[in-house]
């Protein structure tokens, strides 16, 4: 069977947004909370490992609470800029028990084999150690979806455009399977306002977002498709203005121990 995600294009479009800029409100405003999660735990973490940097500076935030961490980023730009190591996800073969904090953000929502993914992360880690992150869930982009389906209409043909995405109800059973303890899944549904469907396109370029599919067509949209997607997103709005959602899954689970977990203060 092949892999859904094309790996070597996602590493490319990761290169392409750092050489945009990348566009981080949405992996910010999950990095801060992870952050803000992280401070209340009452221990002191040794070594952290950070699954996914578009920002060097989140590393350094990051040292803030943790005596060492560690960087690996499936982009080889963003992982260069952040001392990092350039990794993809679906062959990382981890060293066994070192972290005591794992934090992931962004990138676990397009790999190829997440339970694998999990696992390998989980047997990375200490006993009693924390593993916390955010990735995109599966209510993301409802109006790009439709607007997709617009665009197929007039091609007269459908193809793969959207990422599918892991539900919210899948998760904490998923990490519970792996082998960790008290997963806990919360939602953040975001919605952002656009003025046009392209300013929605030209920020999931920046994010290394756009279309990773194997399956997706290797052609453009033709002038009308693309028109008619166009349509059909500013038809959805009111004032000018199309409101897209963006929906953040946060996990958060601890390694089994003997003893008990510590308590969030």
């Amino acid at each position: 069977m092949s892999d859904l995600f094309e790996m070597g294009l996602r590493a490319s479009r990761r290169d392409r947004a750092a050489r945009l800029g990348p566009e981080l409100f949405l992996l910010e405003r999950a990095f801060a909370d992870c952050l803000d999660r992280i401070a209340l735990v009452q221990q002191r973490f040794e070594r952290a490992l950070l699954i996914g940097c578009p920002d060097p500076a989140w590393r350094d935030r990051l040292r803030e609470r943790v005596g060492q961490v560690d960087v690996i980023d499936p982009g080889p730009t963003f992982a260069e800029v952040a001392s990092g190591t350039v990794v993809n996800e679906d062959e990382w073969l981890p060293q066994t028990g070192i972290y005591d904090l794992v934090v992931a953000l962004g990138t676990l929502d397009t790999v190829n084999d997440l339970p694998r993914m999990f696992f390998a992360i989980r047997q990375s880690m200490t006993e009693n150690a924390f593993l916390i992150g955010a990735m995109s869930g599966g209510e993301t982009l409802p109006r790009l979806r439709a607007a997709m389906r617009a665009a197929d209409e007039i091609a007269g043909v459908a193809t793969p455009h959207v990422h599918p995405r892991i539900e919210a109800s899948a998760l904490a059973p998923l990490l519970q399977q792996v082998g960790f303890a008290t997963p806990v899944v919360d939602v953040d549904r975001v919605q952002v306002s656009y003025g046009s469907f392209t300013k929605l396109v030209a920020d999931l370029r920046r994010m290394g977002a756009t279309n990773l599919l194997s399956a997706r067509s290797r052609t453009a949209l033709t002038l009308r498709a693309a028109e008619a997607a166009a349509k059909n997103f500013s038809d959805a709005g009111e004032g000018g203005k199309t409101a897209e959602t963006f929906e953040i899954l946060h996990f958060a689970a601890w390694t089994p121990t003997s003893a008990s977990n510590p308590r969030e203060g």
